[in-house]
C-alpha cells in the first residue's frame, strides 16, 4: 500500500485538488488492518483479498483496481531483447516480495512449469524495492502492472514474459460501516472511483 499511496495516488492528487480546491488530504500508512473507532481516519486503502475484506469488522468497502502480476526486467537481460518462455524465466534471477512470498510458486504453476527456483532468490519489502531491484538489473521482478507504469513507459522495465497472473488481491477503498457521510470523503470516494475506470498512467 506505501508503493500504491506513492506511485498511483498521489501523482493523481494535484487532479482531486483542481475539482475540490477545498479538499485536504492526509496520508499516513499502516501495515495491518485496525479498527476506525481507535483512530482519526476518515477511510483506508487497503490490498488485499475478498475475504480478508469481508473479516475487516465493521467497514465497508469499494473495489478500486484489480491486480494483474507482470514479470519484468531491465531490457538488457532478455536475449536478443525478446520476451521469454516461462521455462526460460526459471532460469534467470528471481526477485522476492517478502509480503507475497507465494507469487513466484502460483505465477509458475498457473504457466504450468513445475520449477525448485519459483522461491529462490533475494527477498524485499516494499515494491518499490523490489522494482528499484529490477531496475538495476539484479533479477526479474513479479509486481503489478498498475505500479510499474512509469517505468515501462520510459524502458526501465519491460515485461519479461507474455503470461501474467490475475491476482486474489485488488485494492479497496474502505470507511467506517456507521459513521456519519461527510462531503469531502463522498467526494473523495466518488474521484478515486472515477480514476480507477479510467486508470490511465501518470508520469
Amino acid at each position: 500500500v506505501p508503493t500504491f499511496a506513492s506511485r498511483w495516488l498521489i501523482p493523481r492528487l494535484p487532479g482531486l485538488l483542481r475539482e475540490h480546491p477545498q479538499l485536504v488530504v492526509h496520508i499516513e500508512t499502516r501495515t495491518r488492518p485496525f479498527l476506525f473507532a481507535d483512530t482519526d481516519f476518515d477511510a483506508a486503502l487497503y490490498a488485499g483479498t475478498p475475504q480478508q475484506i469481508r473479516d475487516w469488522a465493521g467497514t465497508r468497502s469499494t473495489l478500486l483496481v484489480q491486480e494483474d502480476l507482470v514479470p519484468v526486467c531491465a531490457p538488457h537481460l532478455l536475449p536478443n531483447g525478446q520476451m521469454q518462455t516461462p521455462e526460460a524465466l526459471a532460469d534467470m534471477p528471481l526477485l522476492q516480495q517478502s509480503t507475497r512470498p507465494e507469487a513466484w510458486r502460483q505465477w509458475f504453476q498457473r504457466a504450468g512449469v513445475a520449477t525448485p527456483s519459483a522461491l529462490a532468490g533475494p527477498r524485499y519489502e516494499l515494491f518499490s524495492m523490489t522494482v528499484a531491484a529490477a531496475v538495476h538489473a539484479m533479477g526479474v521482478a513479479l509486481v503489478p502492472r498498475l505500479l510499474i507504469a512509469h517505468e515501462l513507459a520510459s524502458g526501465q522495465l519491460v515485461q519479461a514474459c507474455a503470461h501474467a497472473l490475475i491476482a486474489e488481491r485488488a485494492y479497496y477503498l474502505v470507511t467506517p460501516e456507521h459513521r456519519d457521510g461527510k462531503p469531502a470523503l463522498e467526494a473523495l470516494q466518488a474521484w478515486l472511483v472515477q480514476q480507477a475506470a479510467t486508470d490511465n498512467p501518470v508520469g
